[in-house]
């Protein structure tokens, strides 16, 4: 997989753990499917964390199933790596070194209602088809203006441009 970083990822003074996740990108002519979250006013790739022991495929279609519903997923493959480094809310450590393995997924036939976690359902999130570009204009848009910005919205913007360029053959500028 390529590396989507636009540039490497600067380690955070402290300790850190290091956390696997998969995300899906899911498109559809120029729409992608994405999550919304009223808190952060973002759009976010779905998917989430690899369980210890568990394939990332695995953990690919469960978190595909809890965040949007889709319940059969098609053609997995392989799209980019994005590492980070982000502040831990935990005591064990003070920073989480995440590795997000991004691929791309078909998706095919009905959704089911998607079953979200308490707090990601606290955090106000639904799964969404939206425009690519204005989804990247829109966490533009929340980067640059917006308080209430989650962690997260440098690595989605910078994921998302990266599929409306390579996947879609748009430009993003």
């Amino acid at each position: 997989m390529k590396q989507l970083n636009i540039e490497p990822a600067k380690p955070l003074s402290g300790s850190h753990f290091i956390r696997h996740t998969a995300r899906a990108i899911v498109t559809r002519q120029q729409d992608i499917l994405l999550l919304y979250t009223a808190r952060y006013d973002d759009y976010t790739l779905p998917g989430g964390g690899v369980d210890e022991g568990e394939e990332i495929e695995v953990a690919l279609e469960r978190e595909l199933l809890e965040e949007t519903g889709a319940k059969s997923i098609t053609h997995i493959k392989p799209f980019g790596i994005y590492e980070e480094f982000q502040r831990w809310h935990k005591p064990e450590f003070d920073n989480v070194h995440i590795i997000s393995h991004c691929f791309e997924v078909e998706i095919c036939g009905a959704f089911t209602a998607p079953q979200m976690e308490s707090y990601e359902q606290a955090n106000g999130m639904r799964p969404v088809w939206v425009n690519i570009q204005k989804a990247i204009a829109h966490n533009r848009d929340t980067l640059a203006n917006s308080d209430k910005k989650g962690q997260s919205i440098q690595r989605e913007l910078t994921i998302l441009k990266t599929v409306a360029t390579d996947i879609m053959g748009l430009s993003c500028d």
